[in-house]
């Protein structure tokens, strides 16, 4: 197998803040992102808390804080508190409004595929995915999920910008051995147009 061009996982991951973040060069960005999801984890998985009294309490101690701040600045002449304007651009709604809509798209296509077409393959391709996303729904609750996909972010980037060479030599043998495997399937379904013939 030749040389194969290296990847700068850096870069592939946008190259700012979160890719600092992914392969822990701002670590102590890593460190927030992982004590936090940790504390998260535990407070509604362990301990029992509750996702919406937590938002509500969370909004009422901000609300409080903030009434009392803006009475206390008031009798002491401070400045208000500084609340930047909570306020959605257009702009913003429009560009997740094309992301909505590609997404969108895609999955009707999809279906339209699957529906009208009668693409056997892509049918039993998305029956496939969707029977491993249940099966691994089954083993855990959304938010351990959740927890777990934060985990393998901040530590599978990072082990593949180390072992890139060697994670692309296995991978490129293991899409070999599928490719092979899926030829074989293939090779066994039959084919409409040779019956009609």
């Amino acid at each position: 197998m030749g040389e194969s061009k290296r990847i700068s996982v850096h870069h592939a991951l946008g190259a700012g803040l979160v890719a600092d973040v992914l392969l822990w060069k701002n670590w102590r960005g890593g460190v927030a992102v992982l004590v936090s999801a940790t504390t998260f984890w535990y407070l509604f998985e362990r301990a029992g808390y509750n996702f919406l009294s937590f938002v509500a309490n969370v909004v009422l101690l901000l609300v409080v804080i903030l009434f009392l701040w803006a009475k206390a600045a008031n009798l002491l002449n401070r400045p208000l508190p500084p609340l930047p304007d909570l306020e959605i651009s257009e702009e913003t709604i429009a560009r997740v409004a094309d992301l909505l809509q590609i997404w969108i798209n895609r999955a009707l296509s999809i279906a339209h595929d699957i529906a009208i077409k009668r693409n056997l393959l892509l049918c039993l391709q998305v029956s496939g995915a969707l029977w491993v996303i249940s099966y691994i729904g089954s083993l855990f609750n959304f938010l351990t999920l959740i927890y777990i996909g934060v985990l393998l972010s901040l530590s599978l980037p990072l082990l593949y910008d180390k072992y890139q060479d060697q994670i692309d030599n296995k991978l490129h043998l293991i899409h070999g051995i599928v490719q092979t495997q899926y030829k074989k399937i293939l090779s066994k379904i039959p084919n409409k147009e040779k019956k009609v013939q």
